[in-house]
């Protein structure tokens, strides 16, 4: 399978508290809902027609649980596409700390997960999704297991809040395979990481 990931991060790089208000307001935070209403048809259905073609999701603890108590418990959510996607389709954590998982067709990773996610992306199929989980995002890009990066970058600078990219960390070069901005503004830009960024040569 092809690992790919999918974030809503602002101009800024923020990733906290794209969706509701209430969803995560660590540190402070109190700018949350910042990505709801915003793209046109065409985002969002670019956004459904990937969960639908995923073969298998992996989470963050943090987002596993957030997307457990709306897309896996919400009637409502659980009848939408990506719902449906997310419930139909295998579902994987990273967490040291989760021991009862409440969504069905979930398996916790525990142990060595560079090796177990090495032996899911073994498996024939297509796309092993991460979407929001930004430390697991981040731990992926540091391992060299992310094929493909999504990011849909909203017009917002909030100023505040947990960022996709930390100030200090490893570096890489990303090749763009796909952009688009829609009619709202929102831009929708694959990458492929390409190694390490080459720089001027120090005199």
């Amino acid at each position: 399978m092809k690992l790919t990931t999918m974030t809503q991060v602002t101009i800024d790089g923020v990733m906290q508290g794209n969706g509701a208000a209430s969803d995560d307001r660590r540190n402070g935070f109190e700018r949350g809902g910042w990505a709801r209403g915003k793209g046109d048809d065409e985002t969002r259905t670019f956004i459904t027609q990937t969960y639908q073609r995923a073969e298998a999701f992996l989470f963050g603890r943090r987002t596993y649980e957030l997307f457990a108590g709306s897309w896996g418990s919400i009637d409502q959510m659980r009848a939408h596409p990506i719902g449906v996607a997310l419930n139909e389709a295998p579902k994987y954590v990273a967490s040291t700390t989760l021991t009862a998982p409440r969504w069905e067709d979930t398996t916790v990773l525990r142990g060595d997960l560079a090796a177990a996610i090495s032996e899911l992306k073994a498996k024939p199929g297509g796309e092993l999704q991460v979407h929001g989980s930004g430390a697991l995002t981040r731990w992926l890009l540091e391992n060299d297991l992310v094929d493909e990066m999504t990011l849909i970058v909203v017009p917002v600078i909030l100023g505040q809040g947990a960022r996709l990219f930390p100030g200090t960390g490893p570096d890489l070069a990303l090749d763009l395979v796909e952009s688009r901005v829609d009619s709202k503004g929102v831009t929708i830009q694959v990458y492929r990481p390409a190694g390490r960024p080459q720089y001027a040569p120090t005199v």
